[in-house]
């Protein structure tokens, strides 16, 4: 991982239930990233989703992805 690269966590299932729940989405609403991506943690397979933590000046932003 590249220092300047934002940490990507693979999120465990409840936790991505918990996302769906919060937002009223489901998993095919998600934005895709590619399972090849070199910013996601080893062992992603597809159907995973992804957050991504983006600081951005004194806050953080969340993003969430579902490995395709």
């Amino acid at each position: 991982m590249h220092i300047l690269q934002p940490k990507h966590t693979k999120l465990k299932p409840e936790e991505a239930k918990e996302i769906f729940d919060k937002y009223n989405i489901s998993v095919v609403q998600l934005p895709k990233i590619k399972e090849d991506d070199p910013g996601l943690p080893e062992g992603c397979k597809k159907g995973d989703v992804i957050r991504i933590e983006r600081a951005n000046g004194d806050k953080t932003s969340m993003y969430y992805r579902v490995v395709a």
